[in-house]
């Protein structure tokens, strides 16, 4: 698969939502049967709503960076939304600052990629867990195909936070051993946008994948960016 093929990977979001037994699955609050309603309104007419929905994926679906049973249909849905006009939008994050709802989306792709990526699964396993014990997990990997189909089409977006949001989920998500042949055409995108970016988040993403793909060492993060998820989460994107 190459970065512009493979269109049918992702399903019709209007599909998604009423096809999945959304009673069945869960989030940080229990039942998620009210989700699809509320993913439904990041394609609203009305920013306020939009800014709700966006509410909604963050806490509970996403709440804490932990991955649900809801977040795995929740993925897809977001995979299969980011090329509707409507995710052009600006709404107002939880701090109130006003961004992109596309580039907000991204950055969501991204806070769920980095929870199922090697580094991820290494940290499990220091403390005796098994991310393959964990069936949400599993899902979420199998779909980092379809994920970087929908990001990948952003990689180039005139909006300079939709891009930078767009190359930092690309870069997480090719962690899966199915896309490593995307990161040699991924790589002077990262090293030419990203690297430099003013928000921190995503040049520890930067710096971290380079190293990662053996691409050398001179854009390790700062000092600044190296611990940059020490509390538990940022306070930028991915958060």
């Amino acid at each position: 698969m190459t970065i512009t093929d493979a269109d049918d990977l992702l399903p019709n979001p209007w599909d998604l939502l009423a096809g999945a037994d959304w009673a069945s699955l869960e989030h940080a609050c229990g039942s998620a049967a009210g989700t699809p309603a509320l993913l439904a309104e990041l394609l609203a007419d009305d920013a306020g709503a939009q800014a709700r929905a966006l509410r909604h994926l963050n806490d509970p679906v996403h709440h804490q960076n932990t991955i649900y049973s809801a977040t795995v249909p929740a993925a897809l849905y977001v995979a299969a939304i980011l090329s509707d006009p409507r995710t052009g939008t600006v709404v107002a994050d939880r701090d109130g600052q006003a961004l992109p709802l596309r580039a907000a989306l991204l950055a969501w792709v991204t806070s769920v990629a980095i929870e199922v990526d090697s580094e991820a699964e290494a940290k499990m396993a220091d403390v005796g867990l098994c991310l393959e014990e964990h069936p949400e997990s599993v899902q979420v990997r199998a779909l980092r195909p379809r994920l970087f189909q929908a990001v990948s089409a952003f990689l180039h977006a005139p909006d300079l936070a939709v891009q930078e949001a767009a190359i930092a989920a690309a870069v997480s998500l090719l962690d899966a051993p199915e896309l490593v042949q995307q990161r040699a055409l991924l790589t002077p995108l990262v090293r030419d946008v990203l690297v430099s970016s003013d928000n921190r988040s995503y040049r520890f993403i930067a710096g971290r994948g380079l190293k990662s793909w053996g691409e050398g060492t001179d854009v390790l993060p700062d000092d600044q960016d190296a611990d940059l998820w020490a509390g538990g989460c940022s306070s930028e994107p991915p958060f």
